[in-house]
């Protein structure tokens, strides 16, 4: 099992995001909303199906950055 670490406020080019990285491979994951400059945390989402639910995918989705 990971523990990821929280980061607040890093910017990208729309504003700023709370992160979360990765231990293991020091990838950073927006948590926010999906961003290009950072991997999406819809990619942990199959390894942990209580990470997320419908309506907070949903809503993360819907307030994502253009790519």
């Amino acid at each position: 099992m990971a523990h990821f670490e929280i980061i607040d406020d890093i910017e990208c080019n729309w504003g700023s995001h709370t992160v979360i990285q990765c231990p293991k491979c020091e990838e950073l994951f927006s948590i926010d909303c999906e961003c290009p400059a950072f991997q999406s945390i819809l990619k942990l989402s199959p390894f942990n199906e209580q990470l997320f639910s419908d309506k907070e995918k949903s809503n993360y989705l819907k307030d994502s950055h253009p790519n």
